[in-house]
């Protein structure tokens, strides 16, 4: 695959890269090890300083930043600004609260002392997806390297202006030489990082098929490996819900970025009761959304990535119409204009058993399932291969519960919609992926945690 920035808004080629040969790649390999050796002994304050100057450079040219995203991968401008900014916040965080999480945890013992100690393991190779171009990285930057590792970063071949970008951000902010280092690699390479000796694990945020390869490359060389994956998420929306607050929630879970989100609500399963209500008001905000220029401050839907998602995108809707969907609106890739764009999609009457009900649609197109209680809801919420989040709505206390309790997913939202932030564990089960990213759980998945004895 071709390493290009091709602007998914009308399929210009704006600028083409040259992978990265082998003996790059070794060089880069043995900057990051040398940096390792130097960089794991420095002090919390040391790192925590350069990562909050990573902070303020990303909010200082955020505007440079964002419209690169925008370019690059189709996201609205506006949104590529929240990502940003986003980012900074998690360098905050973990500059911040590092030196906290990854403090000598001393335990009661029969010793004269004993604790457990946390330090860094080395070089982590991160493989990273285009939909948030900036957000994902940053959010294995900043405790990653706030552990006291170094990072080598293998982004989404169609990104990768923004993979540069980002490694000039971490050395504008400071850190030293190898500390964090792009490589620009067709995907077929990344077996061969993963089983260089001076790489030590592994985090992927992508596909199942990504995934997978990856960790088989990891299991053979008993490497740890943190894994986000897909994710068909449910939306479920129960009779006491407050209807209005559920509908517009549920817009902008669907449209996040262009709908390209593992944790965007994918299946709307509403209680009989109240699903005319949710049907008419969603087809409403669906059909007042505006696709267009993702670049103009009043567009809500620009491009998807590339014109294979929007292939990929089309063929889904067409099988579930097969299947006895019905389309409300949407339905079709638009024709009239250059450009990867697909429109506000809603189908119901789709069987909730048949295959296609359990895929992950990557764009902005909901299914919509009526079901007659909590019970039925619950059912088919998990009854897909993944789980990663879920968004549910009543004011029932009893509800709230078991849906808390019985839904399998990462991430369970009341009333709310599902999101990730740096205070808090993320990461999903099933085919989902394992392991966690963010908050404390996060920044412990790639250090020695060491067990301590004096006697």
């Amino acid at each position: 695959m071709a390493i290009a920035t091709i602007n998914p808004a009308n399929g210009e080629v704006l600028k083409t890269f040259e992978p990265h040969n082998d003996e790059e790649i070794a060089l880069k390999l043995d900057l990051a090890e040398q940096s390792f050796q130097k960089y794991r002994f420095l002090s919390f304050s040391q790192r925590a300083g350069w990562m909050q100057s990573a902070a303020d450079i990303l909010l200082q040219d955020k505007a440079q930043f964002a419209k690169l995203m925008t370019l690059e991968m189709g996201k609205t401008y506006k949104s590529a600004i929240a990502e940003v900014e986003k980012c900074a916040l998690v360098c905050r965080y973990y500059a911040e609260n590092a030196a906290d999480l990854l403090k000598d945890n001393y335990v009661q013992t029969d010793a004269n002392k004993s604790f457990v100690k946390y330090q860094p393991i080395g070089v982590i190779l991160a493989v990273m997806p285009w939909n948030f171009p900036f957000w994902q990285v940053f959010r294995f930057i900043a405790p990653t390297l706030m552990a006291g590792n170094v990072g080598l970063l293998k982004h989404a071949s169609n990104v990768p202006q923004c993979a540069l970008a980002i490694e000039d951000v971490i050395q504008r902010a400071g850190f030293p030489q190898g500390a964090f280092q792009t490589l620009l690699i067709p995907a077929n390479k990344v077996a061969n990082v993963m089983s260089d000796d001076r790489v030590k694990a592994a985090t992927l945020t992508g596909s199942e098929f990504a995934g997978a390869s990856l960790a088989s490359v990891a299991g053979k060389q008993i490497k740890k490996t943190v894994l986000e994956l897909g994710g068909s998420d449910p939306f479920i929306v129960l009779e006491s819900a407050n209807i209005e607050a559920a509908v517009a929630t549920a817009t902008t879970a669907r449209m996040l970025n262009n709908g390209q989100s593992c944790i965007a609500a994918k299946r709307f399963i509403v209680a009989e009761s109240v699903a005319d209500e949710f049907e008419k008001l969603l087809l409403e905000k669906f059909q007042s959304l505006k696709v267009g220029d993702p670049m103009h401050p009043e567009t809500d839907i620009g491009p998807l990535a590339t014109p294979d998602i929007l292939k990929d995108l089309d063929q889904q809707v067409q099988a579930c119409i097969q299947n006895g969907g019905k389309i409300l609106t949407g339905g079709h890739p638009l024709s009239n204009i250059p450009g990867n764009f697909y429109p506000p999609t809603i189908i119901i009457d789709i069987p909730p058993d048949s295959a296609i009900a359990k895929d992950e649609f990557f764009g902005p197109v909901a299914m919509l399932f009526r079901v007659p209680n909590i019970d039925v809801a619950i059912k088919i919420a998990n009854s897909t291969p993944f789980g990663l989040g879920a968004s549910a709505w009543t004011t029932n206390t009893e509800e709230q519960q078991r849906l808390i309790e019985e839904i399998e997913a990462g991430a369970v939202f009341i009333n709310d919609m599902v999101k990730s932030d740096p205070r808090l564990p993320f990461g999903g089960i099933k085919r989902s992926g394992y392991g966690r990213e963010l908050s404390t759980q996060g920044i412990h998945e790639f250090v020695n945690v060491k067990t301590v004895w004096v006697k």
